[in-house]
């Protein structure tokens, strides 16, 4: 078992299987030992996190959404990579958005739902430069939306 897996297992977490696209893109790019991550969704197979923060989600709820954000980045960074989340060299960039409502200021810390799970998970490797930005609205009316930018080893 991986380095990345065991830290998964510890945290009491499972990756989910990569989710297909909705539209005409792929879930990620991968050019030599750099891949780009489609934007993922708080989303899971069991449930969603939908909602608009500071109107009808909170920010321990954002904090949530974020998270699982960054477990569908994982999955799919598990995939780019080879199939092994150790391939994963470093996550360069976040690009994160969150759906907020016109008063709503702690994006950033909603966002390090996620930063924080790339860093528990993969290590140093997580860490990660990164912007977090208000949007109107997001697709599907999803609460958060993140992409990444990383580099993989070339094990292939």
């Amino acid at each position: 078992m991986s380095k990345s897996e065991e830290r998964l297992k510890a945290l009491g977490l499972v990756l989910p299987t990569p989710t297909a696209p909705v539209a005409n893109y792929v879930p990620f790019v991968r050019t030599g030992n750099h891949a780009h991550i489609s934007g993922q969704l708080s989303n899971d197979g069991t449930g969603r996190i939908k909602g608009t923060l500071g109107v009808d989600v909170t920010v321990d709820e954002g904090v949530e959404a974020a998270r699982l954000c960054g477990l569908n980045l994982l999955a799919q960074m598990k995939a780019a990579a080879g199939g092994d989340l150790d391939n994963v060299v470093r996550v360069i960039k976040l690009n994160a958005f969150v759906q907020a409502g016109p008063d709503f200021y702690d994006i950033p810390q909603v966002i390090n739902g996620c930063s924080d799970l790339m860093v528990a998970v993969l290590g140093d490797a997580g860490r990660h430069a990164r912007s977090a930005v208000g949007m109107y609205k997001i697709p599907l009316g999803f609460a958060v939306e993140i992409d990444a930018f990383i580099e993989v080893a070339d094990r292939r």
